[in-house]
């Protein structure tokens, strides 16, 4: 997880102190080290449950840490990464980041954490898609990479949001055409035309399917 971090946009928007990312591992705070953090699911099943107390202790630290910083402006988002959650987008994102000073995301692993951590936190069950990963690492990722876009100044320009603008899935840039395997590939005209209006109208096309 940390390479990702450590590149590119992230991590300028990291130096540049827009965003900062911590991690907390639940093992961190399991007093008795002769103890595991995981155990075999109550009514049965296969894989291991990790237990609430450790992932409780984390969040807690988190929280505590979030306060300290902010003192008394502070307003922190608690996420449940779940493959039943509520379906992650754009909108989301920015909503959440405009909300909240600090998004706490809870990234569990074999068959998941003990339920009853709902029970002591308020927080929002959250997917980044219609399947199932061996662990919430990727999506936690997704999570940071999509809202860190929606800060002021991650991306510089508030033009590099594509979602912002009509942005075609099909991109070109210099040669305008080059040869390969005897055929040559070309820019589409409309895109040198100079003509902006020409070409937004052929971009949404593109999204819609129709060139």
């Amino acid at each position: 997880m940390t390479g990702y971090l450590s590149e590119s946009i992230l991590k300028r928007a990291k130096e540049d102190k827009k965003i900062a990312v911590t991690f907390y591992n639940p093992c961190d705070y399991e007093l008795d080290l002769k103890k595991r953090i995981d155990d075999k699911p109550y009514g049965g099943g296969p894989g291991m449950v990790i237990r609430a107390l450790p992932v409780i202790k984390a969040i807690e630290a988190a929280i505590k840490v979030a306060k300290k910083k902010r003192g008394g402006n502070v307003k922190i988002k608690i996420i449940f990464l779940s493959p039943s959650g509520t379906q992650f987008t754009n909108a989301y994102a920015k909503k959440v980041a405009k909300q909240y000073s600090d998004v706490l995301i809870v990234a569990g692993r074999y068959e998941g954490i003990d339920a009853r951590i709902k029970k002591v936190f308020r927080m929002e069950d959250l997917s980044v898609g219609p399947f199932i990963l061996t662990g919430g690492e990727l999506p936690a990722l997704i999570l940071v990479d999509v809202i860190a876009r929606q800060i002021p100044g991650v991306l510089g320009a508030t033009d590099s949001l594509e979602e912002t603008r009509v942005a075609s899935p099909d991109v070109y840039t210099r040669p305008e055409s080059f040869t390969y395997k005897g055929k040559t590939l070309r820019v589409p005209k409309i895109l040198l035309s100079g003509h902006h209006k020409k070409i937004e109208a052929w971009r949404m096309k593109k999204i819609k399917g129709k060139v």
